[in-house]
This record gives C-alpha cells, sequence and structure tokens, in this order.
C-alpha cells in the first residue's frame, strides 16, 4: 500500500505534508524506507512542529487519550490537526489508527476549537480501482 500511495502522489493524486519529525524519525528507519520518497521523486511540503502543536499533544497525553511514551504520537496528530491536513495516514495501529484513539484526539480537537482530523490507514486510501 505504501509505493501504491507514493505512486498516486507523484501522478497528482495525492498532495503529501510530512513534518519535520517524521523527517527526523526516518533517519533511524532502514535504508530502503529512507531513500523511498528520494528514489521514487515524490516531492512534499514539509510542515514544522511548532509550540502549539507540543502544547496540542500534551493535551492528549494529559486527558489520557494515550500514554506518555507516545508523545511523538500525539505531536503527529496535533501538527496535521493545526495544520489542518486533510488526512493522516499511519501504518501505527496501535496509537494512532484506532478507534477509540481516533475519538479521543478529535473530542480534544473540538474542545480547543479546531477542527476534526481523519485519520486511515494506507489500505484505506489506496485507489484499488486502478489496478
Amino acid at each position: 500500500e505504501t509505493v501504491k500511495i507514493l505512486n498516486e502522489v507523484k501522478n497528482g493524486v495525492y498532495e503529501l505534508a510530512i513534518s519535520d519529525l517524521t523527517i527526523r524519525e526516518l533517519t533511524k528507519a532502514p535504508e530502503n524506507v529512507r531513500t523511498l520518497l528520494k528514489d521514487k521523486g515524490i516531492e512534499f511540503e514539509q510542515v514544522i512542529v511548532t509550540q502549539e502543536a507540543i502544547e496540542l499533544a500534551t493535551e492528549y497525553v494529559q486527558e489520557k487519550v494515550v500514554g506518555q511514551t507516545s508523545f511523538d504520537d500525539c505531536i503527529h496528530i496535533a501538527t496535521a490537526t493545526i495544520k489542518k491536513i486533510d488526512i493522516l495516514v499511519s501504518w501505527n495501529f496501535k496509537h494512532i489508527v484506532n478507534i477509540q484513539r481516533i475519538r479521543g484526539y478529535n473530542s480534544i480537537n473540538i474542545k480547543n476549537g479546531y477542527q476534526t482530523l481523519e485519520i486511515r490507514s494506507p489500505k484505506d486510501i489506496v485507489n484499488y480501482e486502478n489496478e
């Protein structure tokens, strides 16, 4: 699904935004993952994590949507929320793509005047009709 989504990005179906936190996380990934965007010639918008995102992420933890060990996951969600990203796509089914967690994140978003965030797995995004 990852390769299929990246092909759709390359073909203009989707626009890709990646946070500076994700870019830092990718430096620890295996070589084939680190170079995937570059190898496919994928362009993306880099989104910077802000203090506002850190504060919102902190609230997710304080409200026990997830534990402190998942703080970086919360930063991803908060950054996407604040930047009004249409859909956050994740392979993290424990802390991000999880209906109870999604409801928790979005209830805090609404409470703070933000829009809800659409969170999906890659399988939900791929256009299977083109196969």
